[in-house]
């Protein structure tokens, strides 16, 4: 028989003494090699020994870095440095992204005991969240109420937007926040000589940095209501006066429409005028006030609101013209130039990527040619080989913009087209399916209405939507006469918008198919 007797504590190495831990996850682009090279300067110059090392991602804006410095006050002879940071050893954690600090607290890299938690707010999507069709986001609440529990002290503020309101990039107001923690022993002007002498973008990196230290020092301040879409200013549009009177009696059927539909209504009313012209205004309402004579107020008007937004998202669908059109815009020169923080001393090159198919092409001509195309194998596959093939246009170009700014001004032409031709026809099915439901089958109308949210996008990305809203409608047939059929259809709808391949969905129409059968 062996007796387990309790081991002696050993004594601490002296070498480890003193070493203070600080990891830093960044996506790429977001600087955060500035930052480490900030911190490493800031340690040397306040006499401590340091030392940084990374474990780089994939490329830019796609990976996650691990960027990990260790360092330790100058007295200490030879201390002994790890290469990388290890779960429950970490001092200091800085996540330049909110999903990154969920990852740094599943890593186990943020503990109650002893870690102080920085953390921005904002979100950059993830690849798994942007291919889901539906809102593929991971919940920000909950990485935040986790933080909440694993942090020593939790510093959570939009670093970003405090570093782009003030002309700079993420990494200043990231060690802004780092200073304002007070987690290092170093005082603020250490901090801010640090980035001096650096030399480059000085002033915007200091305001940058004064704005994180303010956040950690004391909040983020309350957001400002937000003004009611229903009590925003809608700008009339601007043009000859026949088209201002055209837009007035527009308005003017939006005010006489039930007060619980006009908020709606008017978004799509400018979406459908913007996407062609006041007569194709006019078929949207004619087609909404179709809809809202068939519900009740008894049910708050449900059906209507939901017909006014899917009938817009129906009606202004998107073609070649469609987005030829949004890529000449000045609204988008102008949004990327501000993104992109273009000055007079920079010069910005636009690149356009483009994959049209066969079926793009063929649904710019007239209806009757198209049609025929269409139907003849031979013609699309040679089309399609013509066609099918990236290629990079040049907008911000004299030829590459002009090219996209004659198509994007083919309005006029666009009631000619098959494409146009084939939206409306299946605009109506939709619709006439819709109203089969009323009166009686209210709910299941609702449902089906909310089915257009599946149809998005253009080229590729449309057909699969279309596909799966076509077999979600095949579905909704099946289980039309049942009492939970709304239930079922919203299930169907629930399983489309979950996988890109639409495995989900199959498997629910076979759970359908084996009770109905």
């Amino acid at each position: 028989m062996s007796l387990a007797l309790p081991l002696d504590a050993q004594p601490t190495d002296p070498a480890l003494d003193g070493i203070i831990k600080l990891a830093i996850l960044a996506v790429g682009g977001q600087g955060g090699g500035v930052l480490t090279n900030w911190i490493e300067s800031l340690a040397r110059a306040q006499g401590y020994h340091c030392q940084a090392t990374s474990v780089a991602g994939v490329a830019q804006r796609t990976g996650a870095t691990i960027y990990y410095i260790e360092m330790a006050p100058g007295d200490i002879a030879s201390p002994v440095f790890s290469l990388a940071p290890s779960a429950g050893d970490v001092d200091i954690m800085i996540a330049a992204e909110l999903m990154e600090a969920g990852r740094a607290i599943m890593r186990g890299f943020v503990t109650p005991d002893r870690t102080t938690l920085i953390a921005s707010t904002h979100r950059m999507l993830a690849v798994s969240e942007k291919t889901v069709p539906g809102d593929g986001m991971a919940s920000s609440d909950e990485v935040k109420a986790a933080a909440e529990v694993a942090a020593h002290k939790l510093i959570l503020a939009d670093m970003d937007v405090a570093a782009v309101s003030v002309g700079s990039v993420i990494s200043a107001s990231l060690f802004g926040a780092l200073a304002g923690s007070e987690a290092l022993p170093f005082e603020r002007a250490a901090f801010e000589e640090a980035i001096r002498a650096s030399g480059k973008g000085v002033d915007a990196s200091l305001r940058a940095f004064a704005a994180g230290y303010e956040l950690a020092q004391s909040g983020e301040p309350a957001p400002a209501d937000e003004v009611p879409v229903a009590s925003q200013e809608i700008v009339a549009p601007k043009g000859p006066q026949t088209s201002q009177n055209a837009w007035a009696k527009l308005e003017a059927r939006i005010a006489a429409l039930p007060e619980p539909v006009r908020e709606m209504a008017r978004a799509g009313l400018v979406k459908v005028v913007d996407f062609q012209d006041d007569t194709y205004g006019k078929e949207y309402l004619d087609r909404v006030e179709v809809l809202i004579r068939l519900d009740s107020s008894d049910k708050g008007f449900e059906l209507s609101r939901e017909a006014a937004k899917y009938i817009a998202n129906a009606m202004a669908y998107d073609d070649v013209i469609r987005v030829a059109d949004l890529k000449t815009r000045a609204q988008r020169f102008d949004r990327i130039e501000n993104e992109m923080r273009v000055g007079d001393e920079k010069v910005m090159q636009l690149i356009d990527y483009l994959h049209p198919r066969a079926e793009e092409i063929v649904g710019l001509l007239p209806e009757r040619t198209g049609r025929k195309l269409e139907n003849d194998p031979a013609w699309m596959k040679r089309i399609d080989r013509w066609f099918n093939r990236g290629r990079r246009i040049r907008t911000d170009s004299l030829r590459g913009f002009a090219m996209l700014y004659f198509l994007g001004g083919l309005r006029g032409w666009r009631r000619k087209t098959l494409r146009h031709r084939m939206e409306q026809d299946h605009l109506e099915d939709w619709l006439k399916m819709v109203s089969g439901y009323l009166p009686d089958r209210y709910d299941m109308a609702v449902e089906i209405l909310r089915c257009r949210r599946l149809i998005k996008g253009y080229s590729d990305t449309h057909a699969r939507g279309l596909s799966k809203f076509d077999k979600v409608l095949s579905g909704a047939r099946l289980v039309e006469s049942r009492e939970d059929g709304p239930q079922w259809v919203a299930r169907l709808r629930e399983a489309a918008l979950k996988d890109e391949k639409g495995t989900e969905l199959d498997g629910a129409l076979k759970t359908i198919e084996s009770f109905v059968n």
